[in-house]
């Protein structure tokens, strides 16, 4: 299930924007990303070719199962990274941008020992 990092980016956006908003369309992408819509256009093409996504007859995206999984994934990421790296004194500005970077690179192994590391930082308060 490994797939590029943009494509990572959109599903996790689109997650992001369902969670807020409900229905996504392509221009709540675009306005979200600050890309041109024809990028996303782009984009939702290759998603929906790859079975992450699918577009009903309104324009309406919403996540397939392979493509909530990846997003769901990246989210936990992104969260656990990035209020970690706050809690450790870093601007959150700084601490989201990083997190975003960190997020598609990091070992599922390595993530796992953050993770644990975090919880047990927060039991022994």
């Amino acid at each position: 299930m490994k797939i590029q990092e943009s494509a990572e980016n959109y599903l996790e956006t689109i997650y992001m924007l369902q969670k807020r908003k409900g229905q996504v369309r392509s221009i709540d992408i675009a306005n979200e990303l600050s890309f041109s819509k024809p990028s996303i256009s782009v984009a939702i093409k290759n998603l929906k070719a790859g079975g992450y996504v699918a577009v009903d007859g309104n324009g309406f995206i919403t996540l397939c199962p392979p493509g909530l999984e990846i997003a769901q994934k990246i989210y936990e990421r992104h969260t656990l990274l990035s209020d970690w790296l706050t809690a450790l004194g870093v601007d959150p500005k700084t601490a989201a941008e990083d997190a975003c970077r960190v997020e598609h690179v990091i070992s599922a192994e390595t993530f796992e020992a953050i993770k644990r590391h975090v919880a047990g930082s927060k039991a022994s308060l």
